[in-house]
């Protein structure tokens, strides 16, 4: 006789709670995809925030009723008074916000209180820090539903009574969690495998807070790096002092002096420093500097003419410190240009040779 079905055997409070979710359960999957959205929305117009991904789930029904069990049924079941499970859920909705800085965590959390009613928050990050013999996840847990300017919208008022979890994390601490949900019996494992978690923990940790400085020293390096375009040149042929090399960050300091509104791609900006130095082994920043203001008023002309006869061509920020570079040094940028756009470039030069 086969055994009967777990369903059988649920309280009449689980049965209502299996009813509620079946029948909200599409309402909630909207609610989430609009709270992703919204959220996407919101940080996207922060400044100074790096945000890797936001993702969005609703819990499991099942999960839910685990997690009752683990946290309320007891105490409840104790008073002996009626109880219905739904009021305990409070994040049947999730969302997570992962970002790439732990000091941008609660630059998050700013931005999220000025839109949502923060119901509860739980900081897993002080949690955690205040005890030397704890390890596992650290995040910023906020329990949140729209505040009343947000839910008064015509377009949000399906949503203004439904609240949501938000978690907001690291990159590193996102890769933790992962790792840490797989670590089993963490209560009682033995003193010699918990010394070694441990230790893994403070390496994540160690991580984050390295990834954050050198994202600092970086910024630093682009905010004092000296002012090319007052430094003398450097001979190419004499061995260039220490700090003088060019390098990514020098690189953007001219860059920035000359075209002002661009914005330039980092991982671009270190292909082309390494493509440079490859041309000119040794070259210094105030060599790049001084062919920089040497030839960028004819390579801007040539740039005009070569637009208006190619307007469907191509003349970046690149394109033009490329014919900087080869109409300052012919010879050590010759493969800086193609050869098709050095005999281009050649042959308008021959035709204008006032504007040299």
């Amino acid at each position: 006789m086969p055994l009967p079905s777990p369903a059988t055997h649920l309280t009449p409070e689980e049965s209502a709670f299996h009813a509620f979710y079946a029948q909200e359960r599409p309402a909630l999957d909207h609610a989430c995809a609009f709270y992703m959205a919204l959220l996407q929305s919101l940080l996207s117009q922060a400044r100074h925030i790096d945000i890797a991904k936001i993702e969005g789930r609703v819990k499991d029904r099942d999960e839910c009723l685990r997690k009752f069990s683990r946290k309320y049924r007891a105490a409840l079941e104790e008073s002996g008074a009626p109880y219905e499970i739904r009021p305990y859920i409070t994040d049947l909705i999730g969302v997570r916000v992962v970002c790439l800085y732990e000091d941008e965590l609660e630059k998050v959390a700013q931005i999220v209180q000025s839109h949502f009613d923060v119901i509860d928050v739980t900081d897993k990050v002080s949690a955690l820090e205040g005890t030397e013999a704890s390890f596992g996840y650290k995040g910023l847990h906020l329990d949140l539903r729209l505040n009343a300017v947000q839910a008064a919208l015509p377009e949000n008022a399906a949503y203004a009574a439904q609240p949501f979890e938000l978690q907001v994390r690291t990159i590193i601490q996102d890769a933790w969690s992962v790792l840490d949900h797989k670590i089993k019996y963490k209560k009682s494992i033995p003193a010699e495998l918990k010394r070694r978690i441990n230790v893994l923990s403070a390496l994540f940790e160690l991580a984050d807070r390295e990834f954050r400085q050198i994202r600092d020293a970086t910024d630093a390096e682009l905010l004092y790096a000296p002012d090319e375009t007052t430094e003398a040149e450097t001979e190419p042929s004499r061995t260039p002092a220490p700090g003088s090399e060019l390098n990514a960050f020098t690189f953007l300091k001219i860059a920035r002096h000359f075209f002002k509104d661009v914005e330039f791609d980092a991982q671009k900006v270190d292909l082309f420093v390494d493509d440079m130095r490859a041309w000119s082994p040794g070259i210094t920043r105030a060599r790049f500097n001084t062919l920089m203001r040497e030839t960028i008023a004819t390579v801007k002309r040539y740039k005009q003419f070569y637009e208006a006869q190619n307007p469907e061509g191509s003349f970046n920020p690149f394109t033009v410190i490329r014919h900087c570079l080869y109409l300052g040094d012919r010879q050590a940028f010759r493969r800086a240009l193609r050869n098709s756009s050095r005999e281009a470039f050649e042959a308008w030069l021959q035709e204008n040779p006032t504007l040299i």
